[in-house]
């Protein structure tokens, strides 16, 4: 995993739609600055396989 230099994280977004329609969530790696974004992000972003923008969540790392 690529680690960044000061107060930004690498962060694991996920598909919250996806699952509901028993389809195959979607994935993105994406920084984050910890001072300024203290709760989880969500950001929209495209699923190939659902064929649509839809909203994306930070998960935990393992």
């Amino acid at each position: 995993m690529p680690q960044i230099k000061g107060k930004r994280v690498v962060i694991t977004v996920e598909c919250t739609e996806a699952r509901k329609e028993g389809k195959p969530p979607s994935r993105y790696l994406t920084t984050k600055n910890k001072s300024s974004q203290s709760g989880r992000v969500e950001i929209k972003k495209y699923n190939p396989n659902l064929r649509r923008h839809t909203i994306h969540k930070e998960i935990k790392k393992n």
